[in-house]
This record gives structure tokens, C-alpha cells and sequence, in this order.
């Protein structure tokens, strides 16, 4: 029997650092994007050069994490799904999922 207001789907769940589960794993740190409700967060990210960025996606559809110049190109991501990129030069990197075009943000690298 499940009580009144829990999720019978996943009773009682929780993640390892015991904080309740999402389905999705939480980016960790300073350096991680977002995807979530169709948007990349933060829309601008500033990083120092030879940083490793992480986007999570965090929507139930599928996205990608695309840059302009072509310097970085995820696969598709499906929910929960992660990709990594190390930022080795400064320089700015707009990028956008190339499944929802509308869908853009920057990484800012600093030397």
C-alpha cells in the first residue's frame, strides 16, 4: 500500500548522496549545462581554458549540443543523457542543438 501523495512508480527512492531521485543525475560543479524545458542553462558560461564542460539533458525529448565554428558536436542525447567537452583555447563558443535550432547558449573561455 502506498500512502496518499507518494509516487507508487518509485517509492522511496533516493540518489547516493540520499537527496531523492529525478531520473536524471544533477550536473555536478561550476562548470555544467543544463538542458531542461527546451532551454540550455546557464546561457552563457564562463569558463577558464582547459575546463571539461558537462551538459545533462534533463527534458523527456531528445537534444543535441552543437558549436557554430564546428568545434564540438555531441550525439543525440536522450533524457539523462550527457556529453563532455574540454575547452583547450580562450575564445567564445555559441552552440545550439541542432534538432531544436531556437535552442542556443555560449561557453566563454578565458585564458
Amino acid at each position: 500500500m502506498v500512502p496518499d501523495g507518494a509516487d507508487p512508480a518509485m517509492p522511496g527512492m533516493t540518489s547516493a548522496a540520499g537527496t531523492p531521485a529525478t531520473g536524471a543525475p544533477a550536473p555536478a560543479g561550476p562548470d555544467a549545462v543544463t538542458i531542461d524545458n527546451f532551454a540550455f542553462g546557464p546561457g552563457s558560461l564562463t569558463v577558464a581554458a582547459g575546463t571539461t564542460v558537462t551538459w545533462t539533458n534533463k527534458d523527456e525529448e531528445p537534444h543535441t549540443v552543437v558549436a557554430n565554428d564546428g568545434s564540438f558536436r555531441s550525439p543525440t542525447l536522450g533524457t539523462g543523457a550527457t556529453y563532455t567537452f574540454t575547452f583547450a583555447k580562450p575564445g567564445s563558443f555559441a552552440y545550439v542543438c541542432s534538432i531544436h535550432p531556437f535552442m542556443h547558449a555560449t561557453v566563454v573561455v578565458t585564458p
